[in-house]
């Protein structure tokens, strides 16, 4: 509506100062002329609103012109009130500063809008963790969310999945990203992306040094590149089996991220469905005897026998009187 676009202009004007005409379209998914016609809107509306031409010209208000129009409509407050990551506010340290944020929004939206936004935040959790994902380790962000707003370059020490050792490398902080309850640090290492996870940076410093980013690239072109590079890498083992059909549903929980497809029916039989599956190397299968005998393995024989060495072995674990009292 014309209406919110005006408002939105104005808004944005309020808080970027002069912007470029071409600057407001791109936001707003409208033509240049379409924004000029909104400017003059405003100018006969009584906004003290001017346009300067020429390389470094653009849209502004006249200086000290302020509005406290909040422009919210009904779900955008109610949206505000759907605190999305939760955990992300506490790993930042900012509990404190979203309760008061919140209370201020609340403060200034018009009355008929609070209950709708009060309610929303008493009926609506989202909780960012994975069912069984186990307790977390605590993450220390300071020095890695000062580095990512400082602009410096970062120097950490690092331990890789399935390492003990620490590696050091120094890199150039794009940003911060929490995925599924879990914080990522994105960085070019010599002009090349990188993703490390926070839980395993054991120390964090600071350089002299200002950072290296690439030009004109941005924190969420470089995430998306690197999200695409994990979830398109090639897996290593694929496996065919077959599941009880009442075990299905739980299955397609714990499994989800192995599975590379939907469900099908066992042409053999329709008390089963068959999964397939991806693994990074044939040893990783071992996960499926948490399904016992609901579950078989049909395909390749490798992981039949890596199955069955696990099962042989807990059979001799178990099978005896054991050493318990």
């Amino acid at each position: 509506m014309k209406s919110d676009r005006l408002l939105s202009i104005l808004l944005l004007l309020q808080t970027r100062g002069r912007v470029p005409a071409s600057e407001l379209a791109r936001r707003l998914e409208v033509s240049t002329r379409t924004v000029y016609r909104d400017i003059e809107s405003l100018s006969a509306a009584g906004v003290p609103v001017y346009a300067e031409r020429g390389r470094h010209g653009g849209i502004a208000l006249l200086p000290g012109f302020r509005t406290d129009v909040t422009g919210l409509t009904t779900d955008e407050a109610r949206a505000l009130f759907v605190l999305a990551a939760q955990g992300a506010h506490t790993a930042l340290g900012l509990d404190d500063a979203l309760g008061s944020a919140l209370r201020k929004v609340m403060a200034a939206l018009p009355a008929p809008h609070r209950p709708a936004a009060e309610l929303t935040g008493r009926r609506i959790l989202v909780d960012p963790d994975r069912w069984l994902s186990g307790p977390r380790a605590a993450v220390d962000l300071g020095e890695l969310h000062t580095a990512v707003f400082t602009d410096l370059r970062l120097r950490i020490r690092y331990r890789h999945s399935g390492e003990t050792r620490l590696r050091t490398y120094t890199v150039d902080p794009y940003g911060l990203v929490a995925k599924a309850g879990t914080w990522y640090l994105v960085a070019d290492r010599r002009g090349r992306p990188r993703l490390f996870r926070a839980d395993r940076v054991a120390s964090a410093a600071l350089t002299d040094a200002p950072v290296h980013r690439r030009p004109g690239v941005e924190l969420a072109e470089v995430w998306q590149q690197l999200r695409r590079e994990v979830e398109e890498r090639p897996a290593g083992v694929q496996v065919t089996a077959r599941i009880r059909r009442d075990r299905l549903d739980l299955a397609v929980r714990i499994l989800g991220p192995a599975l590379t497809g939907p469900p099908r029916t066992d042409p053999a039989d329709a008390g089963w469905a068959v999964l397939d599956l991806a693994y990074p190397v044939i040893e990783a299968v071992r996960q499926l005897l948490q399904f016992s005998d609901s579950l078989e393995v049909l395909d390749p024989p490798e992981a039949r026998r890596v199955l069955a060495r696990a099962a042989a072995s807990l059979g001799e674990i178990y099978g005896g009187e054991g050493t318990g009292p």
